[in-house]
This record gives structure tokens, sequence and C-alpha cells, in this order.
């Protein structure tokens, strides 16, 4: 039997929005049966009707609304999309916790550190499942790479580069349109942090799915470029654990760069490279040896990593793909949890990474105040 999800968000044509629908039901795991898409009446049961909701007494007027019937009902959805900007991300994943309803929400979880280890001690308490999409964890190479660290193949690691610039600010600015959300660039829904709450979390993330480490101190360097009161171009210098250090840029205001995200991992033994304009795959290089190139779908590939394989070797993988490998093992986890059998083998980011992304924007937005000092994440 198929899993029942809900949405909040998603509709007038949102450009994450949906991503999030496919990703749900690419696999046939799941069927749309609720939500509040919009709040437009009209645009609501418009994206409703649209996506195939097939009781419209199931599409509601806001989230507080729509968690409360859903838990009440016998029937009632087994998880929530929660696809709205930031600053009520948090209202709405605990709203649906409290109704005892499982929870993937977009990133950045929260708009506080405090907000995000509340929902994740709710979570917790209720024993329920939550998901964060960060997007490109999602990628099957990247599950690759990180069982190749966990076993040696780069031996001890020295120094993490990742990087994640784009243009699509610098654009706006210079035509007048924007195809991010407006959003984006308004502190009430946004929150205090532009480009890093945006895009540099994702590499925080990103960095921790391949290495297995989250930072213990970052310091950090906004720019405001063109007078913008969040900032949109961020460079981070950070410190892990056992002496490995990082560095990690990310802009907006990045001309000639469209979507340029990379990480590299550098060890004593060797270094695996990893980037989004060619995602299904990792350069992998042992010292003073050739470099190898390493694809999804092989024979030699991990079990986890070749699970998520989508089509024929070879075959394009894209960001759709990516959002649906995040469902899917959520999916697979909850159906597992439903039926009282959990299965760790299906990973993906969860309300803890969610907290850990907090922590890391807070301690950038800290070092940023304190005029670029080192700053823990407590």
């Amino acid at each position: 039997m198929k899993l029942k999800f809900g949405m909040v968000g998603g509709g007038n044509g949102a450009f994450i929005g949906a991503f999030h629908r496919q990703g749900a039901i690419m696999d046939d795991l799941a069927e749309l049966a609720a939500g509040c898409f919009s709040r437009r009446w009209d645009k609501n049961t418009e994206c409703a009707e649209s996506w195939g909701v097939r009781d419209m007494s199931r599409v509601y007027h806001d989230y507080q609304e729509m968690a409360q019937a859903e838990g009440a009902r016998e029937d009632g959805i087994d998880f929530v999309s929660i696809v709205t900007p930031n600053n009520t991300h948090y209202p709405a994943a605990k709203a649906f916790l409290e109704q005892g309803i499982h929870v993937v929400c977009d990133k950045p979880l929260t708009m506080t550190v405090a907000e995000a280890e509340e929902l994740a001690a709710l979570a917790k308490d209720k024993g329920l499942l939550f998901a964060v999409t960060y997007t490109y964890a999602g990628y099957a190479i990247i599950r690759q790479a990180r069982e190749m660290v966990r076993a040696g193949a780069i031996g001890k690691l020295l120094h993490i580069r990742a990087e994640f610039p784009q243009e699509w600010f610098i654009v706006a600015h210079a035509t007048g349109v924007s195809e991010q959300a407006p959003w984006r660039l308004d502190k009430s829904q946004a929150g205090e942090s532009g480009c890093t709450a945006d895009m540099c979390t994702h590499i925080e993330h990103l960095v921790a799915a391949m290495s297995g480490l989250h930072p213990e101190q970052v310091l950090a360097q906004f720019d405001f470029c063109l007078g913008h009161v969040l900032e949109n171009n961020v460079n981070v210098l950070a410190k892990y654990p056992g002496g490995v250090t990082g560095t990690l840029w990310a802009s907006q205001v990045a001309t000639g760069h469209e979507l340029d995200l990379s990480v590299e991992l550098f060890g004593d033994k060797g270094s695996i490279r990893w980037t989004h304009k060619d995602n299904n795959a990792i350069w992998y290089t042992p010292v003073n040896e050739a470099p190898q190139y390493i694809t999804i779908g092989r024979d030699y590939t991990c079990p986890e990593s070749s699970r998520l394989m989508r089509g024929i070797t070879g075959a394009p993988v894209g960001f759709s793909e990516a959002f649906g490998n995040i469902y899917r093992s959520f999916m697979m986890a909850l159906a597992a949890h439903k039926a009282g059998t959990e299965d760790p083998s299906y990973t993906y980011p969860t309300v803890d990474d969610g907290v850990w992304g907090m922590k890391f924007i807070h301690a950038c937005l800290e070092s940023h105040r304190q005029g670029n000092a080192w700053v823990p994440l407590g």
C-alpha cells in the first residue's frame, strides 16, 4: 500500500515545490492526499486539482488546520512535505510533529538553533522520522565517496575545499528579474542570513555526507555586494575534528557561474573530487598514481550507491532524481518503521543534520558580528 503525504506550500509555480512533489511520487511509493499549497484559495484548489488530490475536503486553508485535521483522521497522511519560506518551517513542522505526523522539510530547518533543537527533541520524543532536503546529498555517487573515505581510500583526511558559486543575484540586479523567489532577499522571511543559509549550508552538509565530519569552529567573512541587507558572498575557514582544515566559498554574485557546486577531499593517501556539472561521477586520485574516474551503477560501486542508481549506466541522472533519492530513502525507512522493522541501511539527511546546519549558520553570523573571529559550533 502506498504511503499518503501532504504538502504545505509549493503552489503558485514555486521553484522548489515541484521537485518535492515529483521526488515523493517518483518511485510510486506515495500519493499526494492533502495539502495547503497556497495562501490564495483559488490557487490552492487549482493546485490540488492539477496534482491529483482525490478528496477536495483535504485541501486546507493553512497548516494549523491541516495538521489538526489530518492528525485526527484514521486515514490521515503518513508524512508532510514543508515547502515554504524559512520563517514558517519551525511552526509548521512543530504543528505536524505534535499530531504524530512524520516530516520532510526544506532547508534551512528553522530560523534559530533553539528552534531546530526543539524540533529534533520533539521528533525523538514522539518516535517520528524527520528528513531535511539537502538535495545534493541525494546523488548516488556521494554515497560511494563516503564509503571510500570510510574505507581509507584517501587515508587520513588533511584538508577540505568546497565551493558553490552562482550568479542569480547579480543577474537579477542587472535585469530586474529573478528566477529565485523574492522572499530570499527579505529578512522577515529568509532570516538573518542570505547566502550562508541558502547555499553555504548545502556545502556544510555535502562535506559531512562525503567525509563524515562537521566543523568544530568557523571563521566567516561576509560581503554585502550592491548594498544588499543580506550577505550574498561568503568565505568560511573551518576547523574539523582531527586537525582537518577546510575552505568553503558560496556566492550569489559570481557572474558566469550558474550552479557550480564542487567538493574536494584531500588525504595523505589520495583525493576525491566531485562536481555538480558531472554529478554522477567522482575523480579518485591515489598519491602518485593515475586518476580514476568512478561512475554510478558499476559492479565496483558500493551497495547503497548502486541501490540509488536510476536508469542505465551512463544515462544522465539529475536534480530531480537527487530529490527522488532522498524521498525514496526516507519513505523506505518510514515503511520499515511503520512495520516495526527499522532498517538503518536507508540513509537520508535527518533533523540532526538540520540542527548542524543551523549551528553552522549561527556560528558564521556570529563570526561576522565579531569581526571575523573564530567561533565554535556549540
